[in-house]
């Protein structure tokens, strides 16, 4: 059975880049949703091997999602990777102290991104 991946992203041609690039370089499934409401829905009906968020979206941002997330017995040891424009420390420092296991900033290369997922693959 292949590694669920979860990318959230409000962006649909991000979203497709993040998705094609994973499923052409590593053995995984990818799932999406266009928000954090999307994700939350999603979710509960799949085992998720690793969660992708945006950090800027609307409805349920990307912060909020992993706050739920960690705070939820279920999901709280899923590891959740954090691409975003933010691209300052403090934003990094943030998304890592509420529980992100990883920071990618965009834009990033195929290599960048196969990397870090590859770092928490199961």
């Amino acid at each position: 059975m292949k590694t669920k991946v979860l990318v959230v992203e409000d962006n649909n041609a991000m979203r497709s880049l993040i998705a094609a690039s994973l499923e052409q370089h590593l053995d995984v499934d990818v799932y999406e949703a266009e928000n954090g409401f999307a994700a939350l829905k999603a979710i509960p009906e799949n085992e998720f091997s690793i969660i992708i968020t945006d950090i800027n979206m609307p409805d349920i941002n990307g912060l909020e999602l992993i706050t739920f997330l960690r705070q939820h017995p279920a999901y709280k040891d899923v590891p959740i990777l954090i691409i975003s424009t933010e691209a300052g420390d403090e934003d990094r420092r943030r998304g890592l102290a509420i529980g992100a296991n990883g920071y990618l900033v965009k834009p990033f290369s195929d290599g960048e991104l196969v990397s870090l997922v590859q770092q928490h693959l199961p």
